[in-house]
């Protein structure tokens, strides 16, 4: 008989979703046969559920007046109850067999996925002081089915998961041994969409999936990672999110003595200095006008604040995938992706205009075209966009968990 396994991507106040059919004899390996997907936005100030069908026909665009459910948990309780309310009819008499998660930080002992008992969760929570805004939200569905659907089985699958494989030297933080044993290290991000990726490149582009690969994880928030044989070696984000890119509201790798002068100069609290880094830094503090790239081109040559901040955003990345390079000792492959990395060819094109050196020859037409392969026949390195998929990892996930 047909199951299905529901794919959770849970942000602060929005909820990715996809509905995936699981065939008789299917296994963690099989192409997935996605039903539908969608989106869960705006929980807890103005909710809006829109869903589509695997064709993108839309199957449901529903917004409703915020209902005063309170503030973290709790505000998932409604919405989460109108999701599964929503999948059931979707799926009439099929069986969900399993509900899976994308869980920001697994900490030091979950490096595969695992299925949710009350102790697992305790235990993630217990990780909160290393995402303090992050595991929250991914944590908040999880309760919200379990107090409602206490039976239906959910599997937690982990961001830093993927990146167990980095060296230990590629994980060491340069402080007193004692802070190691506390968990503080380099743990590294968005590695369920690298883990997707490398199937990818595995599947399309055996040189490159055996090979020296630098993925560009960049949207909203952005990371590289190097991949040597499809297995993560180093990557930019560290012990938090923060670290790496310039993203769009958050500040990048950032010398250590600018929240020393924040603490002692200017006086500012924890709280405060959280909100400059984490909110107000990255494309939106350096531009002073928005964190969307899209608003930033519109007024680039305009405004020099603007094309400071592109040119910012840019120098980073040609900066720390130089890093990149010296993890792997060279380079075959460089992959796009995320909002980003998949949509934005001025970006793209500026990247690798700064990473010629590196031997990389962009072919103008297949980028401005987002063609899947954008570099030309005689670059050195081969540069591709690949949509990620972190859901169908997910799926891979919970299968593997609960065979």
């Amino acid at each position: 008989m047909t199951r299905a396994v529901l794919a959770l991507n849970a942000g602060s106040s929005s909820l990715k979703f996809a509905l995936f059919a699981i065939e008789p004899g299917e296994t963690a390996a099989s192409p997935s046969h996605r039903i539908a997907s969608g989106e869960l936005e705006g929980i807890g100030i103005h909710p809006h559920f829109v869903a589509h069908d695997a064709s993108g026909q839309v199957l449901v665009d529903e917004k409703w007046a915020p209902v005063a459910e309170g503030a973290g948990d709790a505000a998932h309780h409604g919405p989460m109850a109108t999701l599964m309310e929503w999948v059931g009819k979707q799926l009439g008499s099929v069986d969900l067999m399993a509900v899976g998660h994308r869980v920001v930080h697994g900490g030091p002992e979950f490096i595969a996925p695992v299925r949710v008992t009350p102790d697992v969760l305790t235990r993630l929570a217990a990780l909160t002081p290393f995402a303090p805004l992050h595991q929250p939200g991914s944590l908040a569905p999880i309760r919200a089915l379990l107090a409602q659907h206490p039976d239906l089985p959910q599997v937690a699958c982990f961001d830093t998961g993927f990146h167990h494989t980095m060296p230990p030297v590629a994980q060491a933080q340069a402080l007193p041994r004692d802070y190691a044993a506390r968990g503080v290290r380099r743990y590294g991000f968005h590695g369920l969409s690298y883990e997707y990726i490398a199937s990818v490149l595995r599947a399309r582009a055996p040189h490159l999936g055996q090979g020296r690969t630098i993925v560009a994880h960049i949207g909203s928030g952005g990371s590289l990672c190097a991949l040597q044989a499809g297995r993560s070696i180093d990557t930019t984000m560290g012990f938090s999110v923060l670290d790496g890119l310039v993203m769009g509201t958050r500040c990048g790798h950032l010398d250590p003595g600018v929240i020393l002068y924040m603490l002692k100069e200017e006086g500012l609290g924890a709280a405060e200095i959280e909100n400059i880094l984490y909110h107000r830094s990255g494309l939106l503090g350096v531009s002073g006008v928005s964190a969307d790239m899209r608003d930033l081109h519109a007024r680039a040559g305009i405004s020099p604040e603007v094309t400071q901040a592109l040119d910012l955003f840019v120098y980073r990345f040609a900066q720390q995938a130089g890093g990149m390079m010296a993890a792997l000792q060279g380079l075959d492959g460089l992959v796009f992706t995320a909002g980003i990395g998949e949509h934005d060819a001025v970006i793209r094109a500026a990247i690798c205009k700064r990473l010629e050196w590196a031997g990389i020859r962009l072919d103008a037409r297949a980028n401005a075209a987002h063609s899947e392969i954008i570099s030309m026949p005689d670059s050195a390195v081969e540069v591709r966009v690949i949509p990620t998929d972190e859901e169908t990892t997910i799926r891979r996930h919970v299968l593997m968990c609960l065979s």
